[in-house]
């Protein structure tokens, strides 16, 4: 059965390959993200009464968001290091696009900021490109679906 456009759109899985990254107010290009996961700590209750009715696990806090920025570096663009030196907490937006570039489906990260900025491994005997790490960390992460 042939398809159209608009059922192809609605019935594939979109591909990781197109996304945005928008740090405050400041669209970045990055080659790599990734960490975007939401999980919670349990807690595990025993009572008298485990032995007939099992323990209870129950859901608590909402664990800290650990997020990994890769990109190459590029000379005079230091965005990067401006943000781990400031100390400023900002919101990062991941979208990931359809092909003419509309957000599709938005990860909303809030109130971010930079743990660790890694810089490259240097090889002499390498033509790698020079691709420096930023590691983040926030508070609470949403996902909005377009």
């Amino acid at each position: 059965m042939a398809l159209d456009k608009q059922q192809l759109a609605t019935a594939y899985p979109l591909p990781v390959y197109n996304y945005k990254v928008t740090v405050g107010t400041d669209v970045m290009a990055f080659s790599e993200v990734s960490g975007l996961n939401m999980e919670y700590e349990k807690v595990i209750y025993k009572d008298g009464f485990t032995y007939l009715n099992g323990m209870n696990i129950i859901r608590a806090q909402p664990k800290e968001v650990s997020i990994t920025f890769k990109r190459g570096i590029l000379s005079k663009h230091k965005e990067l290091y401006g943000w781990m030196n400031t100390k400023t907490k900002k919101d990062v937006f991941i979208d990931l696009c359809d092909p003419q570039g509309v957000a599709l489906v938005r990860w909303k990260v809030r109130k971010a900021f930079p743990l660790k900025l890694e810089a490259p491994s240097f090889n002499a005997g390498s033509n790698d490109i020079a691709i420096e790490q930023l590691q983040v960390i926030a508070q609470d992460l949403t996902i909005e679906y377009y």
